[in-house]
């Protein structure tokens, strides 16, 4: 037996529009669309409604905006003028096996969707998003450093913090434009993989002996690393791109004071691809609907 599922967007950036097109090609899915009423572009099989015309009680999922909500539950709404608030008694108003789909789990969400016993799932929180996003992260980071920079990559002496999903990424595609690639880190298995990879390895905590030659400095960790003392060592051509989550892992105003340009550079594939970003999102969540069907089965 084929059961459709019935998908509500709840606004948005870019990113969703190619998100919807590829809701709207795969079979048995319905979607309704709120927060999108100055597009003048249409979506084969979706639906614009006001946010009060929601039939909730058939909801199968909700997608919130990338922010998720802010700490009074309302949402972005790039393509409308609209206010939309997610409260706790519309939360209360859909099925328990509805999920709650957003791009990160702000605290009032959390809470809000844990009080309504609903499922959570903040995307960019699982493996699979990451890894994919890694790519226009990449991608981006490349062409704000040749934007910001008046020398090549190529024999530039970059500095990676972390080898996480995007560090590994930024650290191989660096390396492979011909840059001094040095990768710092706490976790000694990824400073064995950095030498594996053939580049330079240290621990982050001996940071500052390595940014006094450094010409780009990219951060991947979202802790306070690039503090005064690292700063401080730099030449003033050096560029500090930093790809942590807010605040981001770098003392950015003492950056500002000594004339160092460092760029707080969040959100990178809704940027930079957000049709290849919208298309990700798009097919994880398929992926994940499609798996709580077979787990009901």
């Amino acid at each position: 037996m084929t059961t459709t599922k019935n998908i509500a967007v709840l606004g948005g950036d870019a990113r969703y529009l190619e998100m919807i097109r590829s809701f709207s090609k795969a079979e048995n899915v319905n979607i309704e669309l709120v927060g999108f009423d100055q597009l003048k572009e249409g979506f084969t099989g979706a639906k614009q409604v006001d946010f009060e015309e929601l039939d909730v009680s058939k909801l199968d999922a909700v997608i919130l905006p990338i922010p998720g909500t802010d700490d009074e539950g309302y949402i972005d709404t790039v393509f409308s003028d609209k206010q939309i608030q997610i409260t706790m008694k519309w939360l209360n108003q859909l099925p328990k096996h509805c999920i709650v789909f957003s791009g990160i789990a702000t605290g009032y969400l959390k809470d809000a969707v844990k009080k309504a016993d609903l499922k959570l799932m903040p995307l960019m929180n699982r493996n699979d998003v990451a890894i994919y996003n890694s790519i226009p992260t990449v991608e981006g980071t490349i062409m704000i450093a040749i934007q910001n920079t008046d020398f090549t990559i190529h024999s530039a002496k970059v500095i990676v913090l972390g080898l996480g999903r995007v560090g590994m990424s930024v650290a191989s595609k660096f390396h492979a434009l011909g840059a001094k690639v040095y990768v710092g880190s706490r976790n000694k298995a990824d400073l064995a993989r950095a030498t594996e990879m053939g580049l330079t390895s240290f621990h982050i905590d001996h940071l500052p002996a390595y940014t006094s030659e450094c010409d780009i400095l990219i951060n991947t960790v979202p802790a306070l690393v690039v503090n005064e003392e690292s700063i401080q060592q730099m030449k003033s051509h050096t560029l500090i791109i930093d790809l942590a989550s807010k605040p981001g892992g770098t003392d950015f105003d003492f950056a500002e004071k000594r004339g160092i340009k460092a760029l707080h550079s969040l959100g990178l594939p809704g940027i930079v691809a957000p049709k290849t970003a919208g298309e990700i999102l798009g097919s994880v969540i398929l992926q994940i609907l499609e798996e709580e069907k077979l787990g009901e089965e």
